[in-house]
């Protein structure tokens, strides 16, 4: 495993080049919030798979420079990411908030981008029917902001993050699963009994935050306000996988991008929650990696 800065004109992205070396690429973009490190747990698995597995911190996140982003300049970034680590092709996954940056990469960057995953992803919430209703009032004010002022709407939805900020600075990395209890769903719960799983869940959330909550102010402005690119464009295998107990993605999320991107095929397991990709690591890897037919 080895981390760098890649600098994009005058900041940096902090990257981190895991598994196996050799192996099939396969960019990953982290959670909202979360970071390079998410996946981190998965790394004995990726060499043993023949899977590269890279990934960045977003803007503001980790160890990267704070800027403002969207999903077209995320995916700007996964080029000079690609580029500086000598990757022509790739696939990309997304978890929860970094769902939509997988596939907006698909979007931006159709010749170099072979397959998507999008795990317990955010779908465009002003197009999932009751998406917007579920938005406290600090993320409805935030939203009205948008598309105008970008730069207030990510003020406001970071204001929504401060609790959580505060939160995983003042608790160690270990008991962090704990906290989180009474928004985890029973079978999300179960998994974070798993000390392994449970210390990296916290370790990545404690560099997601680390700068604060900017990151998760843009990435909110990206995906919870109109997206920039459309989803239904993609013209790559689409692998979605959920949960039917998800407490984190509004109701329909999943068959709304089923049902909007072409040929795009839904995993949806009984019992589940928003932590699969924690699980089912092994499954993911193979469907994104394998030989195209």
């Amino acid at each position: 495993m080895a981390e760098s800065d890649i600098s994009v004109g005058d900041r940096v992205l902090r990257v981190r080049d895991a598994g196996d070396p050799l192996g099939s690429p396969l960019l990953y973009f982290h959670g909202t919030p979360g970071s390079r490190l998410d996946l981190a747990f998965s790394d004995d698995l990726a060499a043993e798979t023949g899977v590269r597995l890279i990934s960045f911190d977003r803007p503001a996140y980790g160890g990267s420079t704070p800027a403002h982003f969207g999903l077209v300049s995320v995916a700007e970034d996964a080029v000079f990411v690609a580029d500086e680590l000598g990757i022509a092709r790739f696939a990309t996954l997304g978890q929860s908030g970094g769902g939509p940056f997988a596939l907006a990469a698909a979007v931006v960057l159709p010749d170099r981008v072979t397959r998507v995953g999008v795990a317990s992803g955010a779908a465009p919430f002003e197009l999932v029917p009751g998406a917007l209703e579920l938005l406290d009032d600090n993320d409805t004010a935030a939203l009205a902001l948008l598309p105008g002022d970008q730069a207030a709407a990510a003020r406001g939805f970071a204001h929504g993050f401060e609790p959580l900020v505060a939160l995983v600075r003042d608790t160690a990395a270990a008991m962090l699963a704990g906290a989180f209890h009474d928004l985890l769903s029973p079978h999300d719960r179960e998994l974070m009994t798993n000390e392994q799983l449970a210390t990296a869940f916290g370790v990545s959330m404690k560099e997601a935050l680390r700068q604060g909550a900017t990151g998760g102010g843009w990435d909110n402005v990206a995906w919870v306000g109109p997206w920039e690119v459309d989803p239904a464009s993609v013209r790559r295998p689409v692998h979605l996988w959920y949960g039917d107990e998800d407490r984190f993605v509004p109701p329909g999320t999943a068959e709304w991008l089923r049902d909007n991107i072409p040929g795009a095929d839904l995993v949806m397991r009984a019992g589940e929650g928003h932590l699969g990709f924690m699980e089912h690591t092994a499954v993911m890897f193979s469907a994104l990696t394998e030989p195209a037919g």
